[in-house]
């Protein structure tokens, strides 16, 4: 790693990738299996198999007991993160799944996919809560609202119920039919869309919220935006990517987001006025995902090499 002063970003190569928690860095790979790495050292903590196809992501839960996987193989696989197995195999989609995101207080689960379809599933029992329908292609990307209190689903007396936390509880979907959904899980069943944000032109790849609720999102249309969704309002675009927009992640401050794109450069821009801070490049492959640490010191990017 390079050494910099104190409070600045630390940025070295780190070839192996995957969703942060800590001290620990997870990685879905083509050949079926997650890993956990190191974060530090890059030393192989485990490898973890059972998905009869490639992994397309992985996502810790944020009280960091939980990570959840999604497959080609349609499935989603829970797992203990301390003892490294699987808890439950979700089963539910009709295609490949693409993306999962968990709800702040970790008792929910949010998955999307090929078929087209959101799925919110209840952790603990690992059953489906609803469907939301609506996006007219694949649904590639998903992320909560971080400070939202989101539903809690429970079972009494042979009766579904659903039990309303205070406040708001949102979740974004990004899909490649170009559109953002973001949904109010309050409301009744079947769920409505709370709101959808239009702007780009090509695909919707990736989206992140910050933690006070801004949402990014990237493109095939070679752009970033960064959307206060409470007003619908774009406040930013970012353009500078040469390739599609593969991966973002605010920096815990929000001053900062990084974003890789389907290239072999991992670019860190200013959010407030939307210029590009550096452009990293180093990757022998293209460069498939980004995340900060959670003390903001480190980026790490992750490529096939």
């Amino acid at each position: 790693m390079n050494s910099g002063a104190p409070g600045t970003l630390v940025v070295g190569r780190v070839k192996f990738f995957g969703r942060h928690r800590g001290e620990m860095l997870l990685t879905a790979s083509e050949d079926g299996c997650v890993y956990g790495w190191k974060t530090q050292s890059g030393h192989l903590l485990w490898k973890l198999g059972g998905h009869t196809g490639p992994v397309k992501f992985c996502r810790f839960s944020p009280d960091g007991r939980l990570f959840a996987s999604t497959s080609c193989d349609r499935t989603i696989r829970l797992w203990d993160v301390v003892e490294a197995k699987c808890l439950q195999v979700l089963k539910g989609h009709q295609r490949s799944v693409e993306t999962v995101s968990f709800s702040p207080d970790s008792k929910q689960l949010a998955s999307g996919g090929w078929d087209k379809q959101v799925v919110l599933w209840e952790v603990q029992s690992g059953r489906i809560l609803r469907h939301l329908g609506g996006h007219q292609d694949s649904v590639q990307s998903s992320d909560f609202e971080p400070s939202s209190d989101c539903l809690l689903g429970t079972r009494r007396a042979g009766v579904d119920w659903l039990v309303h936390a205070h406040g708001s509880c949102l979740q974004a979907t990004g899909s490649w039919d170009a559109t953002i959904r973001i949904w109010d899980l309050r409301t009744g069943t079947p769920a409505v869309f709370y709101q959808e944000l239009e702007g780009h032109s090509g695909n919707i790849s990736c989206l992140c919220y910050s933690a006070s609720g801004l949402l990014a999102s990237g493109s095939w249309d070679k752009t970033i935006h960064i959307w206060k969704p409470s007003t619908r309002s774009l406040l930013v675009q970012l353009k500078g990517h040469v390739t599609w927009v593969k991966s973002i992640a605010f920096s815990p401050d929000e001053l900062q987001l990084a974003s890789a794109g389907y290239s072999h450069m991992v670019k860190v821009w200013d959010c407030k006025t939307g210029k590009c801070i550096e452009t990293l490049k180093g990757a022998l492959d293209v460069a498939h995902d980004c995340a900060f640490t959670p003390d903001g010191k480190l980026l790490v990017s992750g490529a096939a090499d």
